[in-house]
């Protein structure tokens, strides 16, 4: 009798296996469809968020351009200063130093966590497979008075301060049009919640317009524009910065 329920509980932890995965990649499949194809979210190049940080009261503008070739540029106009917050050209990751309005190069583990990310455009969702990635379906959990199903996505290993960790971020998709609303990953020891909400259709597809980043910031998108023309020096380092 023992070895039945033994062959019995066997089948069905068999079974239940590939329904998870099943449930996730059905979850991801009404995702891309529901914000406007898979087909046209393989076909996007480039986009160039205007955005807003509120930041102790400021509104802070700010600019964020991603192209498909793996390089971004994140960069604030802060009382008439243009201040990088990050950029990366395909090799360097840099910044603009607060104190010297210089560009600076920072560490290579962030060029090296960068590379890694770089075919992560327009969603790390996207191709998941081809790119090595595995999703889990974890379950249904309420998140802010929201139900949602939760998915787990592992990326490659990153590097955080010297120690090589496995990047895992879970997903909540609210479950009546399977969009995300929140985000948690964890890195170094500390966990980071992203939010977003207020998904608007931008040229047959749909963005999140109102979010929380960096564990709480609020950050308001004005308008997105999908594959625009784009200086492709502005991801570069000012060549006199570069000294590493």
């Amino acid at each position: 009798m023992k070895t039945i329920k033994l062959l019995v509980a066997l089948f069905v932890v068999a079974i239940a296996i590939p329904a998870q995965a099943q449930n996730a990649d059905e979850v991801l499949a009404s995702y891309f469809e529901n914000t406007g194809g898979m087909d046209n979210w393989k076909n996007l190049q480039a986009t160039k968020m205007s955005a807003s940080i509120n930041q102790g009261g400021m509104e802070i503008p700010v600019t964020m351009i991603n192209t498909k070739e793996g390089k971004s540029i994140v960069f604030a106009d802060f009382q008439g200063q243009k201040i990088v917050i990050m950029a990366f050209d395909g090799e360097n990751v840099w910044s603009t130093n607060q104190m010297t309005m210089q560009a600076e190069k920072l560490p290579q583990e962030s060029a090296d966590n960068a590379k890694l990310q770089a075919n992560d455009f327009p969603d790390p969702f996207l191709g998941y497979k081809e790119k090595g990635y595995t999703v889990e379906y974890v379950g249904t959990e309420t998140k802010d008075g929201t139900e949602t199903h939760k998915i787990k996505l592992v990326q490659e290993p990153i590097k955080v301060n010297g120690v090589e960790e496995q990047a895992i971020t879970y997903y909540y998709f609210e479950t009546e049009n399977n969009v995300p609303i929140m985000t948690e990953s964890s890195a170094g020891g500390q966990t980071m919640t992203n939010t977003m909400s207020d998904y608007e259709e931008v040229d047959g597809l749909y963005f999140p317009f109102s979010m929380t980043v960096q564990g709480g910031i609020p950050l308001t998108i004005k308008s997105v524009e999908l594959n625009p023309e784009i200086d492709a020096t502005i991801f570069e380092m000012p060549a006199a910065a570069d000294k590493n």
